[in-house]
Formats: C-alpha cells, sequence, structure tokens
C-alpha cells in the first residue's frame, strides 16, 4: 500500500525487452537504501517487486498485463520517473490510500501556468469517469492528487510548486500518456451498492442489516 507521496525521481537506466515482458533498471539512491529482495517499489503509479538492489540502482520485471494496462511499455533508458516505497504501518497517511494497481491511462491534454502553480488537464477514459468526483483524489503517475473539475472525458488537477520541481509531472508535455489509478474505496461502494451483484442479493444483504 502507498500514499502517493513521490519520494524520488528516479531514471531508467536500461530496458530489456523479454518478448511478452520487459526488465527494467531503476536508479533510485533513497527508495533503495533498505530495499531488498522481494520488497515493492511503485514506478509511476505502478507496483512492482524488486529483483536485486545494489549501488543505488532496482532491477523489477514487468510481465505484460502491467504493460498493456499502463504507460510503463513507453519507458526508456534516461526517462524520469516517480518513486515511491509502500507506507510504513504506523505512519503518517501523507497523500491517500494507493494500491499501485493502475486501472488505466490518460492523456495530458492542456498546461495553464498560474502566478503560483500550473493547472493540467487530463484526458479521462470513459470507463474510469464515474469514479472521479470533484475534490476526490486520484493517483497521476503515482502522485496523490485532488481532483479541482471532473466531466465526463477529462479531470484537472493543481500542481504547486514543490510537485512540479519533484516529480515527473512538471516535465510532461500534451500528449503525453499517465498511469490513473482511481479511489480504491469508490469502486468498493459501487460494487456493495449492488454493480455488479444481482438486486435479489442486494435486497438479501439489506434485509439482514436491519
Amino acid at each position: 500500500m502507498f500514499t502517493g507521496i513521490v519520494e524520488e525521481l528516479g531514471e531508467v537506466v536500461a530496458v530489456e525487452n523479454l518478448g511478452d515482458s520487459s526488465r527494467f533498471r531503476l536508479r533510485g539512491p533513497v527508495v533503495t537504501e533498505d530495499a531488498k529482495h522481494g520488497d515493492s517499489i511503485a514506478v509511476n503509479g505502478v507496483c512492482l517487486t524488486v529483483v536485486d538492489t545494489g549501488g543505488g540502482e532496482f532491477t523489477a520485471d514487468v510481465m505484460a498485463e502491467t504493460l498493456n494496462r499502463s504507460s510503463l511499455g513507453a519507458l526508456a533508458p534516461g526517462s524520469r520517473v516517480n518513486l515511491e516505497r509502500p507506507m510504513a504501518l504506523g505512519g503518517r497517511l501523507g497523500g491517500h490510500l494507493v494500491q499501485g494497481h493502475v486501472d488505466g491511462t490518460g492523456t495530458i491534454l492542456e498546461r495553464t501556468p498560474g502566478e503560483h502553480w500550473e493547472v493540467v488537464k487530463v484526458g479521462l477514459p470513459a470507463q474510469l469517469a464515474r469514479y472521479v468526483v470533484e475534490k476526490g483524489s486520484i493517483t497521476v503517475d503515482g502522485v496523490s492528487l485532488t481532483v479541482v473539475d471532473a466531466a465526463d472525458d477529462h479531470f484537472t488537477i493543481s500542481l504547486i510548486p514543490t510537485t512540479l520541481a519533484l516529480t515527473t509531472l512538471g516535465i510532461k508535455q500534451p500528449g503525453d500518456p499517465v498511469n490513473l489509478e482511481v479511489d480504491v474505496l469508490a469502486k468498493y461502494v459501487e460494487r456493495l451498492l449492488g454493480r455488479g451483484k444481482g438486486t435479489d442479493d442486494l435486497a438479501e444483504l439489506q434485509e439482514t442489516d436491519r
């Protein structure tokens, strides 16, 4: 489990194409200082398992499912990436609950600079629109953000100087893809309220609760 508070702006060192998967070598001295084989590290919001680590770098295998559902397949040596270690139990929850399980990809549509911040418009896949609400939380390339405006095909976010300076969102340009993870609590609520559950089952559940 992650919080969407990026710890480090890392870099892709090497990408090895293995046919139906890829092996990434990434540089991140901060997130690897206590990392070991089997640990998890979020890369642009995607939870990956550390295969090996050393010299401030780590290796992770990325399966076809992840490549198909995220923008990691577009990464190349030299690409900058957002890195975050899992949340420690008992620690502060600075962002919101993030699983590192990408729901889909969006596209940067517009950037509008302000005096002390920047408003970014992001294209939204139709199947995710119902989970995105004004003032709700969303994860964009692993960064926990608050939605400013939400529409059926896009949403906007406001980025403060710290986010612009310390994450890849400061260098993304219109047309660039981004990984999106919606609030998992919204998906659970939807499921419990009957979407994907028969109405008879829901009525029985409500009767049991009385």
